[in-house]
């Protein structure tokens, strides 16, 4: 079933017109409508679990649109074949998951090396190594420091509904083709699986242009120009350095444009709860709870986890009595936080490893301990 709303679509992208309406759509769906409506002309991906509702999805929707959907025979080659389509300036995708997306990180720096603009949808399993199919955060490494080699970055937006799923699929295609980067959304297993009512908003960020640099084949008969090149080899002289410094002025360009971030009753909060994803929805409704109980709780959740909002939570932290990193792995964000916060206040994590979901209890429990320990040291919660 196509929850396609009216419109038409050429190379750019998906004009859409008319009403939105709520449809109850599991979130790999959502993923991969969302991907359509802002224009996707190629698809390439492996399944694996649990993203391979993104594939089924794109076998039946690609083809009926005249759209190219190809099941591709591994992993490495759907990423190089991304490589391929979105090097000619078309919007293109792949999706896969923690252990497949390991097998991607050379190719994804040599798209960020080539300034290609590809999307990949990483919907994360448990591990480390072929773990289990249950959510996890444990690839927040990966996504945001990178298993390729050199200084590169990927611009990586984690969502923590289904409904910013949709918005953050739309901003990764604009993101990926503004700053020709590779460009990740990076969901758990939660968000791919579960079902929620869906507004499928019409995609109204116009993706850039691509006429400028992406390769068409011109060049062997006209003598008014060379025909263009995408590597990410430099071999000559000091290209390699110039090359560098190029990119280091456009992720610092990304850092002080893109960053975004949610606030949660964080004013005259006394305990702060750091989370992204899924979590920090969970969390969000902690905050809510514990204002309930006289308890000064709030809640600072980063969407761009690359551009992480560094300065913005930094702020945020000012007078708090303790942070609580929460998140489904042995704390690979809370490095990021305290490093932004540069000792502003205590930080505690609270951690599920495995594919063990962190429940409300879970938070209320480890709230108790810290109002305990806090009004001991520092006179009161």
């Amino acid at each position: 079933m196509c929850y396609k709303l009216p419109g038409h679509c050429n190379k750019r992208g998906l004009q859409i017109t008319g009403m939105t309406a709520k449809v109850l759509m599991k979130g790999n769906k959502a993923i991969a409508q969302a991907a359509i409506n802002a224009g996707l002309q190629c698809y390439f991906g492996y399944p694996i679990t649990p993203q391979n509702e993104i594939g089924e999805f794109m076998s039946d929707e690609m083809p009926r649109l005249g759209r190219t959907y190809i099941s591709a025979e591994s992993e490495l080659a759907a990423v190089n074949m991304l490589i391929g389509a979105a090097s000619t300036g078309t919007v293109s995708m792949t999706s896969s998951s923690s252990c497949a997306i390991a097998l991607m990180q050379e190719a994804i720096s040599a798209m960020a090396t080539a300034e290609i603009p590809g999307v990949i949808i990483s919907v994360m399993r448990a591990g480390p190594g072929l773990g289990n199919i249950t959510p996890s955060q444990g690839d927040y490494f990966q996504a945001t420091k990178g298993g390729g080699n050199g200084d590169y970055r990927t611009i990586v937006l984690a969502p923590s509904s289904i409904n910013e799923a949709v918005e953050l699929t739309y901003k990764t295609f604009y993101l990926a083709f503004k700053y020709r980067n590779p460009a990740m959304l990076l969901a758990d297993g939660m968000i791919g699986q579960m079902m929620e009512p869906v507004e499928l908003k019409p995609f109204d960020l116009k993706i850039p242009d691509s006429s400028d640099w992406e390769m068409d084949g011109v060049g062997k008969g006209d003598k008014k120009r060379a025909p263009r090149k995408l590597v990410s080899l430099h071999m000559q002289g000091d290209d390699l350095p110039r090359l560098n410094d190029k990119l280091q002025r456009k992720y610092n360009e990304i850092q002080q444009n893109e960053v975004m971030y949610e606030e949660f009753m964080t004013d005259d909060a006394e305990i702060l709860f750091t989370a992204f994803g899924t979590v920090g929805r969970v969390a969000k409704s902690v905050v809510s709870k514990a204002r309930a109980m006289g308890i000064k709780a709030g809640l600072f959740r980063p969407i761009t986890v690359w551009p992480f909002p560094s300065e913005q939570l930094k702020k945020c932290a000012r007078g708090k009595k303790v942070i609580l990193d929460i998140e489904l792995n042995e704390g690979q964000m809370m490095l990021d936080v305290k490093a932004a916060i540069e000792g502003a206040c205590p930080v505690e994590l609270l951690s599920k490893l495995g594919g063990e979901i962190i429940k409300e209890h879970d938070i209320m429990q480890k709230l108790y301990e810290l109002k305990e320990k806090f009004a001991c040291a520092k006179g009161g919660v």
